[in-house]
């Protein structure tokens, strides 16, 4: 059972940094990946894994990302309500959209909305172009989305 939740995780790299530190020796050169998983079903992590070589620092981040995974309310392939988060330096809105819309917002927003099985869905990520800090302020603003409850009436008779 395992195994197949391992093969729909489906994974994303985000952005690879490459990073020069000064030493007394020279420059100590290593990497950083930023990545992201989901089920599309809901489920969704992000990590940071740092290395000196670039698939290392990918693999590192994937093993993160999946050990922290968030569960995303949806309803139906949207989210279920809007929300306004400040995170740092960023300021995300994310809005629910009708059937047929698409995604309306931006590269990092859009790979994790895919992601977390959200087809429909509108946003502005505003204050940062710091796309470590957005994907942040992204997944701070999914794990504040609450799912929303259908109520059913009963006929009184």
């Amino acid at each position: 059972m395992d195994n197949q939740e391992e093969k729909k995780i489906e994974e994303r790299v985000l952005l690879i940094r490459r990073v020069s530190k000064k030493t007394t020796g020279g420059n100590y050169v290593t990497f950083s990946a930023l990545v992201a998983v989901g089920d599309g079903q809901g489920r969704v992590g992000i990590g940071i894994g740092r290395s000196q070589e670039v698939p290392p620092a990918i693999k590192k981040a994937i093993s993160y990302a999946r050990k922290h995974m968030i569960e995303v309310p949806l309803f139906q392939s949207t989210i279920p309500h809007q929300i306004i988060l400040k995170y740092k330096a960023a300021r995300v809105l994310l809005k629910p959209a009708p059937q047929g819309t698409g995604l309306k917002v931006g590269s990092i927003a859009r790979a994790l909305l895919e992601l977390s099985g959200v087809r429909n869905a509108s946003g502005k990520i505003i204050g940062s172009r710091n796309q470590i800090t957005n994907t942040y302020a992204i997944m701070k603003a999914l794990s504040l989305l609450k799912a929303r409850i259908i109520h059913e009436v009963k006929d009184k008779k």
